[in-house]
């Protein structure tokens, strides 16, 4: 006979545990099933390490740039990065400790280690035994992508998730990618004292922003010593010594990239393989997506979809958001939906990009008229009270209803200011609201209300 629960949950990232805690207050019996470890990408190999290895590099780049500002070091600055690799580990584990300690101390919580595999759409089997539920709720993440190129199955290469492993510093690291998750690699191993070359398909770096934003972005990664080819074809890799050699077609050139070490930043795949979701009757897209509606439910009864598994967001804070919206409607009464939210969203550059609502390209393919600001961060006195001029802000506002349609902040803090312009978009407040609204001196934020008032019809 299988075990018996009121909820089951399959998956410790973001959504899972949060969800799971909140069913078993409120009196369901719940299993939690985990198949490698708790926390999911975000703790283990995601944002709370690569943050943590993005803090340590910064305060390299500082420490190089530090008679700039009238302090002297006294010698050669050096990156120990078995010290840079423990700190991580001590923080990472610090969070594992707590999750695992909340959901311990959970009454009616039970977890449970192992695969998940659907049987019907309220059975799963784990590690051979049965468990049924009549709610039950997908959390499993994703993975990162390897491509068929010619070679790579011959030679070591590394991901986001083993190279959280890493305690040597590569002498010269080639990063297969040039969105978020690589660059964010690339500058980080850069400012440790990697040589880095970045190896992008598309025709400029994270190309669903706008282009001054890629090319600003290229601009800064460049100023550090990056290498990065573009629009590139053909890809092929083999052994070389202790390292890898890559070959691709960049332009009308062949280009040969001699390496240590290889990083593959190309894309990520839901974990979906091992569900046997056909005998839950759960539906996926092409690419193996779990399809759900606007709250969260899949095509089967009593199923739901949570986290970067249903393809309706790729961000940690979207996972967390998904368990609100899920709670929110089995448990207090409360219509949420996944297209309320407003999207949002970093990459940890330093200087970052702090992303939300439309970009520029959007606004102009949905034909509405609109205005335009852009600040560059010259005219910031924060900035240059820093030393961190590069960058700029750019806000597009709705002509006719003064609402913000969106806003890319490539510029120091400007992850943390965006919040500003998303809050007003949340609130559905007119841009004048915070226009007219009087900041602090001297701040980034201060300058919101300057971008807001150099408004001009977007041609």
């Amino acid at each position: 006979m299988p075990k018996t629960f009121d909820a089951i949950i399959i998956g410790s990232g973001q959504a899972g545990p949060s969800l799971a805690v909140r069913l078993a207050q409120a009196g369901m019996k719940t299993a939690l099933i985990e198949r490698e470890h708790l926390g999911g990408t975000c703790v283990n190999d995601g944002c709370i390490p690569t943050k943590t290895l993005v803090a340590s590099a910064r305060v390299a780049h500082l420490a190089h740039r530090a008679a700039e500002y009238g302090v002297l070091t006294g010698g050669e600055v050096t990156v120990d990065m078995k010290t840079v690799k423990e700190r991580k580990d001590r923080i990472v584990q610090a969070s594992l400790d707590s999750l695992a300690s909340w959901i311990g101390g959970t009454e009616n919580l039970t977890l449970i280690w192992g695969v998940a595999r659907f049987t019907d759409a309220h059975t799963v089997e784990v590690g051979g035994e049965s468990l049924t539920a009549p709610r039950i709720f997908i959390n499993t993440g994703g993975r990162p992508t390897v491509p068929d190129w010619p070679g790579l199955s011959e030679v070591p290469f590394l991901t986001n998730t083993s190279m959280m492993a890493l305690d040597t510093l590569p002498d010269h690291l080639i990063v297969a990618g040039g969105s978020y998750i690589g660059l964010e690699f690339a500058q980080m191993y850069r400012r440790f004292g990697s040589r880095v070359t970045v190896v992008e398909y598309a025709d400029r770096l994270i190309a669903r922003e706008d282009p001054e934003v890629s090319d600003t972005v290229r601009e800064i990664l460049e100023a550090e010593g990056i290498a990065i080819h573009l629009h590139a074809r053909g890809i092929a890799v083999e052994r070389r010594g202790q390292g890898v050699r890559m070959t691709a077609t960049v332009g009308d050139n062949s280009v040969t990239i001699d390496g240590s070490h290889l990083l593959l930043a190309v894309g990520r795949l839901p974990n979906t393989g091992d569900l046997n979701l056909e005998a839950a009757g759960v539906r996926t897209d092409g690419r193996g997506y779990i399809q759900v509606d606007d709250t969260l439910r899949t095509s089967a009864d009593g199923i739901w979809a949570m986290g970067d598994v249903n393809g309706r967001g790729a961000f940690t804070h979207t996972s967390y958001n998904d368990f609100e919206i899920v709670a929110a409607n089995l448990l207090d009464d409360d219509k949420r939906r996944v297209s309320d939210r407003i999207t949002a969203y970093a990459l940890f550059t330093d200087p970052p990009l702090g992303r939300v609502g439309m970009t520029e390209a959007e606004v102009r393919a949905s034909g509405r008229p609109a205005l335009k600001g852009v600040l560059p961060m010259t005219r910031v006195g924060r900035a240059k009270e820093r030393g961190e001029t590069l960058g700029f802000m750019k806000v597009l506002v709705d002509r006719e209803t003064h609402l913000i349609l969106g806003a890319a902040l490539l510029c120091i803090e400007g992850d943390e200011i965006v919040h500003s312009l998303l809050d007003i978009m949340a609130a559905k407040a007119p841009y004048t609201v915070i226009q007219r609204s009087v900041h602090i001196h001297p701040t980034v934020s201060e300058l919101i209300p300057t971008l807001l008032g150099s408004l001009k019809p977007l041609e």
